[in-house]
């Protein structure tokens, strides 16, 4: 029903970092968990704008040695005419 949405987007929001990074380990920031669940579980926010970070695991007994992190970026002029766009760590 309708009460699912705030899951269901989190669940989408997971599925396009592993499609355009490769990564099967995905990590949502808390940032955007609480963004998404702003206005509650019913009425999300249609848009929103995220950065994925590629970072190396720490962890010795990981399966994968890289995971995505998704975090929620400002957006002050709008989401019109925005697309997706490689960053490198130099450049910010």
């Amino acid at each position: 029903m309708f009460k699912k949405k705030a899951p269901k987007a989190i669940k989408e929001i997971r599925k396009f970092p592993q499609k355009a990074m490769g990564t099967i380990d995905v990590r949502v920031d808390v940032k955007l968990n609480k963004f998404i669940s702003s206005r509650g579980i019913c009425s999300i926010p249609r848009r929103v704008r995220v950065r994925i970070a590629h970072k190396r695991n720490d962890d010795e007994d990981a399966r994968d040695e890289l995971y995505s992190l998704v975090t929620v970026t400002e957006v002050p002029e709008g989401f019109k005419g925005l697309g997706t766009k490689v960053v490198d760590d130099e450049e910010e």
